[in-house]
């Protein structure tokens, strides 16, 4: 008796943009979900077209083409490419610096000359976008099947400042890894840090950050609890090095000196493994993004501070606003240490305050999780796919 069991055709999807071991947090996004995506039964390992700066990486297998950000004939070359591979939907990861032209313009070269349907990503979406973002965005809308952005608050912008079709704008959450670590306390006392209120900050380190006022904050909160330590996690801004070398970094140590802080500010200079981004964050007390933009609509660190159930205070840029609604953290003031300080001292002189953010934090952290919010996007790259092969068949 012969058994028939169905074949499942697995799905092929490659992802454009920067690629690890790349330091950058577009290519550990695109990593994770890639991941996630590989675990599934009807996905094949999903490839990457790697876009390049002026540096040489060495790639793993995965990155099946690269291009090289500011050669325009690259971006044709890889469409053409991917038309005659096995893919079966391209991802576009959307930052306007990655890209080569105008405003980051050659990758509308690739999107035009693609005959597999994409999705875009929009990890920066500008309230005050100048005309030739806007057009970028707009042509990229149009030509996708679907676009992302991680922020509720930036469908309107959408809507109303690039004019894009409300049927094409999903909304999912920034994913945040799983990594089992021990627990607070015990990574306290493996760090040497038993006993201490611990503060952090991680990410690239850049003047946009505004750590200079959380470290001025901390002048008033060690006179209240000297054991107090905040921790700024990361290695300066590749770019911002490039260009101004650790000027934003010693104006940062220059503060701590002057205002005698050395026992409660440390710095650790160094690009974080995963594990160790969440290991600093499970050992904090609280999590702080004193950031400056205030149109800021994604923040993949305030993600993970969310992810992992932080009392998280931040400034009110919209991302902040939205994620920490409903009592899961503390918005400060723009360009004020006395406002963050107000709140630090809150947290730290109410336990009972920080266990509630904490346990309301997690609610929503829980549900933002790498192999939750994959499973959303591998539906609509389901949907997108059946959309193609529907069109496709009827064009026959």
């Amino acid at each position: 008796m012969i058994s028939l069991r169905k074949v499942i055709k697995k799905r092929n999807v490659a992802f454009l943009g920067t690629s690890l071991p790349r330091e950058c947090g577009l290519a550990t996004f695109s990593q994770d979900l890639m991941d996630e995506l590989g675990r599934l039964h009807d996905f094949n390992a999903p490839r990457m077209i790697a876009v390049n700066n002026s540096k040489s990486y060495a790639y793993g297998n995965q990155v099946m083409t690269q291009i090289d950000q500011f050669n325009r004939a690259d971006y044709t070359k890889a469409a053409i490419e991917i038309n005659h591979s096995n893919i079966d939907l391209v991802v576009i990861q959307h930052e306007f610096g990655i890209y080569g032209g105008e405003s980051g313009d050659f990758v509308l070269d690739l999107a035009e000359k693609l005959s597999v349907p994409f999705i875009v990503i929009f990890h920066t979406i500008l309230a005050e976008p100048s005309p030739k973002q806007r057009l970028i965005m707009k042509q990229l809308s149009d030509l996708s099947f679907k676009i992302i952005t991680m922020s509720q608050s930036k469908v309107q912008d959408l809507l109303e400042i690039y004019n894009i079709d409300e049927e094409k704008i999903q909304v999912f959450h920034h994913g945040v890894p799983m990594v089992e670590t021990k627990s607070r306390n015990e990574l306290k006392e493996r760090y040497g840090y038993s006993n201490r209120p611990i503060l952090s900050t991680f990410g690239f380190l850049s003047p946009g950050k505004g750590i200079e006022y959380a470290i001025e904050a901390m002048s008033g909160v060690a006179a209240k609890h000297p054991e107090a330590l905040y921790i700024v996690w990361g290695k300066t801004h590749p770019v911002v090095k490039e260009e101004v070398g650790e000027v934003y970094r010693n104006k940062l140590m220059d503060l701590v000196s002057s205002l005698g802080l050395g026992h409660n500010v440390a710095f650790v200079d160094k690009h974080l493994t995963q594990e160790e981004v969440v290991e600093s964050l499970v050992l904090s007390d609280i999590y702080m993004t004193p950031y400056l933009g205030k149109d800021q609509a994604v923040s993949g660190t305030l993600a993970y501070g969310i992810g992992y159930g932080r009392v998280i205070i931040s400034t009110p840029y919209r991302y902040a606003v939205e994620m920490l609604a409903d009592g899961r953290g503390l918005l400060a003031d723009f360009h004020n240490s006395a406002s963050l300080e107000q709140h630090i001292l809150n947290v730290l002189d109410h336990p009972e305050l920080k266990e509630e953010m904490e346990r309301k934090t997690q609610e929503l952290g829980s549900t933002m999780m790498w192999n939750e919010i994959a499973k959303s996007y591998a539906e609509l790259f389901r949907e997108t796919m059946s959309a193609s092969y529907v069109l496709k068949g009827s064009a026959i």
